[in-house]
């Protein structure tokens, strides 16, 4: 069993990368192998629908020559994906956004001359995120969005971790959050024995 993080936020010691932690100790204690990719520390250019990439459906094929092919390769070869990322007007961060946009072209061959496959067909798909609203104001639109996405693009949707954040003089993380983030781990890992 192998995860892929993809980090969506940009602050290394920010609200999600805090709620994110305890969920890394779990899996650790459960041995799980994971590759934590920072988004804002890769160069991922914006979609263009140019439908390059669906001339070859052995390959992601996108035109660009950035590092969106190395995060392709992590995800191609991991049993689960988890998207991590503070919620920014009621969606996820802009580097996540693209990377979301240049996977459900590169990934799903649906938009040649001729349908092609999903070539991350079942594998699962979670969300940690963090919002300043109750997530069901805050989180609830991106969680919709990737129900869809998964949908479309043949993941199993595996579930949304969501925590408030109280504002600037409050402290975020506390042994509630800590301790579903730990569950949320959990939950994850015996599902994906099943």
């Amino acid at each position: 069993m192998k995860y892929c993080i993809l980090m969506g936020s940009p602050r290394k010691n920010g609200n999600t990368s805090k709620l994110l932690k305890p969920f890394i100790e779990e899996l650790k204690l459960y041995q799980v192998q994971y590759d934590l990719i920072w988004l804002y520390d890769k160069h991922i250019e914006p979609c263009i629908a140019c439908r390059n990439c669906q001339k070859d459906w052995t390959i992601f094929g996108c035109r660009y020559s950035d590092d969106v092919q190395e995060i392709f390769d992590k995800i191609y070869d991991c049993d689960v994906i988890i998207l991590a990322t503070p919620i920014y007007s009621w969606y996820c961060t802009p580097p996540m956004k693209s990377l979301l946009d240049r996977f459900v072209y590169g990934m799903n061959k649906y938009y040649g001359d001729e349908k092609g496959p999903s070539l991350w067909s079942g594998k699962k798909l979670a969300i940690i995120t963090t919002c300043g609203y109750k997530p069901e104001k805050g989180a609830d639109l991106f969680e919709e969005g990737i129900k869809r996405y998964c949908k479309h693009s043949q993941l199993k949707y595996s579930g949304m971790l969501a925590e408030r954040d109280f504002g600037y003089k409050s402290v975020f993380m506390d042994n509630e959050k800590d301790k579903h983030s730990r569950a949320f781990a959990q939950y994850l890992y015996s599902s994906s024995l099943l």
